[in-house]
């Protein structure tokens, strides 16, 4: 069974998008850390219902280990966008049985105290552009980031992934999240989030 775990936003730069993340949401993010396997780093902003959501970038300078990004930001430019949605499961082997190739294989990952396993394509891309969520499995006995992260006031009202083979892709995953809908129709991500300033969108 899958659920929503984060949402992330894609930018050129972390300034750029955290920057644009805040006007929208009316709310400050918080530092989050360095991805030395993929050169990557974040902020993050801690949501209601057990949510969290990261901006993310390509770290300047940082060489991934890996030799690629993940997240798709190789191959990312433009304004800073919603670009991919996470899901979490407590049995990643079953979903990955029924998941597209595409997926990607799970890697091990740590970063101080937390560890998980994370589905990456081998060349980093987003499985179906976007449209299959990222599968990640927290290790057991990890503090969930959510739980670290200081009440913004934002909760996330609903989340639509639009998609031209949204049919196949949900016969592609177990998706037990009511605030996840998928739609047929041209490719969009859209999460709308109840704000202290009010209903905000996001895409």
């Amino acid at each position: 069974m899958l659920v929503l775990d984060h949402l992330a936003v894609a930018c050129e730069t972390l300034s750029e998008g955290t920057a644009w993340v805040e006007a929208q949401l009316g709310v400050p993010l918080q530092k989050g850390g360095q991805h030395p396997r993929y050169g990557t780093h974040n902020t993050l902003l801690g949501l209601a219902d057990g949510l969290y959501f990261e901006v993310i970038a390509k770290e300047p300078g940082a060489v991934p280990e890996a030799g690629h990004c993940w997240f798709g930001l190789d191959a990312f430019t433009g304004p800073p966008r919603l670009a991919n949605w996470i899901c979490r499961t407590d049995d990643l082997a079953a979903e990955l049985a029924i998941a597209p190739p595409s997926a990607g294989p799970p890697r091990a990952l740590t970063r101080g105290d937390l560890s998980w396993q994370i589905t990456v394509p081998d060349d980093g891309s987003l499985p179906y552009g976007g449209g299959f969520p990222t599968l990640i499995q927290w290790a057991e006995g990890t503090r969930h980031p959510a739980t670290r992260l200081p009440d913004s006031g934002c909760r996330l009202i609903g989340f639509e992934v639009t998609h031209p083979e949204a049919q196949a892709l949900a016969g592609m995953m177990d998706l037990a999240d009511p605030r996840v809908t998928l739609r047929t129709g041209p490719f969009s991500l859209r999460a709308t989030f109840d704000t202290p300033h009010g209903p905000r969108v996001l895409e």
